[in-house]
C-alpha cells in the first residue's frame, strides 16, 4: 500500500506560540501552497485521511471533498499550555517536560508515548484495509510518529526528522513496518 503523508500549508501563528491542538487560521499564502501540494499528488487515492484540525481539513477538502477525519491524527495535546508562548509557561514545568517530553505530560495534556500510542492504533488499522493509495493531511508529530514506526527510530530522536509546511512524503505499508 502506497501512502502519502501530507503535512498541513503554512498556519498563522505569533513566534513561541504553543499550538499542537489550538486551531490556526492559514496564511494568506495558502491557496499558492494548496496549489504546490496538489500538483504533486494523483487524483487515484483509495481514501484520504485527515486531522480534524482546520489547518488540515482545508488542504484535504483541495484533496478531495470526500476525504474523513480521524481524532488519532491529531498534533500533540498541549493541554493547559495551548495557546501561551514558551516564555510564559511554569519554566520549572517546562524544563521536566523538554527533558523527557517521551514520557512526561504537560499539564493536562499527553505525553509523546501516549500520541505514539493513537497513532500507532490509527497505522495497524490502516495496515489491515484492503487499501492500496492512502493520502494522509496531518501534522508534523504525527508524520514523524509514523515514520518512527516506519524506520525504527526511537522517540528520543524524532524531532531530527525535519518536515516542511505542505510537504508531501510517500511511504509504502508492509506487514513489517508495523
Amino acid at each position: 500500500m502506497e501512502i502519502c503523508l501530507i503535512r498541513h500549508t503554512t498556519p498563522v501563528f505569533e513566534a513561541g506560540l504553543i499550538y499542537g491542538r489550538k486551531e490556526l487560521l492559514l496564511h494568506a499564502d495558502f491557496p499558492s501552497e494548496r496549489d504546490a501540494v496538489c500538483s504533486q499528488l494523483d487524483d487515484d487515492f483509495d481514501v484520504i485521511f485527515s486531522s480534524p484540525a482546520l489547518r488540515c481539513t482545508e488542504l484535504a477538502r483541495a484533496i478531495s471533498p470526500a476525504f474523513s477525519t480521524d481524532y488519532r491524527l491529531q498534533e500533540l495535546d498541549f493541554g493547559e499550555w495551548e495557546g501561551k508562548t514558551w516564555d510564559t509557561v511554569d519554566q520549572q514545568a517546562l524544563q521536566l517536560w523538554m527533558d523527557d517530553y517521551v514520557n512526561v505530560c504537560t499539564p493536562g495534556g499527553e505525553s509523546m508515548v501516549q500520541m505514539y500510542a493513537r497513532v500507532r492504533e490509527f497505522w495497524e488499522e490502516i495496515g489491515q484495509t484492503g487499501y492500496g493509495k492512502v493520502a494522509i493531511v496531518t501534522h508534523a508529530g504525527v508524520i514523524r510518529l509514523i515514520l518512527s514506526i516506519v524506520n525504527e527510530i526511537a522517540l528520543t530522536s524524532i524531532f531530527d526528522i525535519k518536515i516542511a509546511y505542505g510537504e508531501v512524503i510517500r511511504v509504502h505499508f508492509t506487514g513489517s513496518n508495523l
